[in-house]
């Protein structure tokens, strides 16, 4: 699920979804939104951060390839 934000505005990924934060240069998956932050949560598991709308963007092909078999990897370690 895409958010569409204002017309002069590109679309940032929906909850539940990849996306990155440009001013950290993370990958994390949208948990929500509270506040006029981002709210996402490592790939990896960790702690939550907060990220400004403006610096949320889908994440490119190379990038989501990446965080998934990250996600893939901890899976077969922890026998899942």
């Amino acid at each position: 699920m895409l958010v569409r934000m204002a017309s002069n505005q590109q679309t940032r990924p929906g909850i539940g979804e990849l996306a990155k934060d440009t001013a950290r240069g993370r990958i994390g998956v949208v948990m929500g939104d509270v506040g006029g932050h981002v709210q996402m949560w490592p790939v990896g598991g960790g702690i939550e951060w907060d990220a400004m709308p403006d610096n949320v963007v889908a994440p490119t092909a190379r990038e989501e390839l990446s965080a998934r078999l990250a996600i893939r990897n901890g899976n077969s370690r922890d026998g899942l």
